[in-house]
Order: structure tokens, then sequence, then C-alpha cells
């Protein structure tokens, strides 16, 4: 159940409960994903499904009774043989603080437990401190530093390399 959701500039301090399900994400939810990132992104989501279907990644839809995707993630058990490891964490940004990012990391962990793994680990960009605290207080320990980049597609279609330092994080479960 999504609890305490308030929309901003909202003078009447309105709460809105709803509740929400956690399910495999599908092919035919990446229209209503683009708030998650970009055209390239969500081309990257759709073969992260097909690997879904092998076996190797989970990924995971918070989604409204209606279905729609609100937070979607994976989980990768390719990266390390001991851990499953989180990475394209998002929630829709009118969404956030709302207690879905912590739904879906538990839902997450869940999966990771199910294969019979014992760490989740994950990283996180530097820049990012809301996204830390939020992995902090569900129990994720700093473990190390190491850059990342990846290509992103602007509104115009052009394309620029994004580089950036993640702290990598890991969990016992």
């Amino acid at each position: 159940m999504l609890r305490g959701v308030t929309t901003h500039g909202d003078t009447t301090g309105a709460t809105v409960s709803i509740p929400v399900r956690v399910r495999d994400l599908l092919p035919q939810d990446l229209p209503a994903c683009t708030w998650s990132g970009s055209a390239t992104h969500l081309r990257h989501v759709e073969r992260e499904l097909a690997r879904a279907a092998a076996g190797e990644v989970d990924y995971l839809a918070v989604c409204t009774p209606v279905g729609v995707p609100v937070a979607i993630g994976g989980v990768d058990y390719q990266v390390s043989e001991d851990a499953g490891t989180l990475w394209q964490l998002a929630v829709l940004p009118a969404l956030q603080s709302s207690g879905l990012g912590t739904l879906l990391v538990r839902a997450a962990e869940g999966r990771i437990r199910d294969r019979g793994l014992h760490r989740a680990e994950l990283a996180v960009e530097e820049d990012n401190p809301r996204a830390r605290a939020l992995y902090e207080r569900l129990g994720y320990v700093a473990y190390g530093r190491e850059p990342d980049a990846w290509d992103e597609e602007g509104p115009d279609g052009s394309v620029r390399r994004h580089e950036t330092m993640c702290v990598l994080m890991g969990k016992s479960l």
C-alpha cells in the first residue's frame, strides 16, 4: 500500500493512499515507463527483459491497481556469483519519498534470497545523496568506489557520454 502521497504545491495537505503490487516488468509496460529515462535507456531495459526471460536477471515493477509501473528496477545475477546486484532502480519523480523505493528494494532482496543467495550489492552515484541515504537506511554499507559511464540520448536525439563515480554498497541478507 502506497500511503502519504501529497501532491507538490497542494496547500490542503491532502493525503492519498492507493494499493500497489510488485510484479515482473513486461515488454508492454515500457511505453508507460518513459519517466525512467531516455529512449536509449528504454531500449536497454527492453534488452534486459530478454535476459529476464533467460533467468539471468529479474526486472521488477511496482504497479498501481490498473497495472501502471511507478517504480522499476533490476537484479543481475551475472555480475557476482555470490550476490544479486541491484541496478537501474527508478521511481516516478512525483512519487519519490513515498516508500516505493523501499518496497522495490525489499522485493528485489526477496528475489535474491529466493535464488539462495545471501548478499545484495549495488552502486549509487556519488552525486545522488538521497538514493544513498535510502540504501543506508535499508542496511547497505559502502565498501568501495568505481567509475561508471553510459551514453545518454538528449531531447534533440543527440547522444552524449555520461561519466560518474559510484559508491559500491552491499548488504547481507
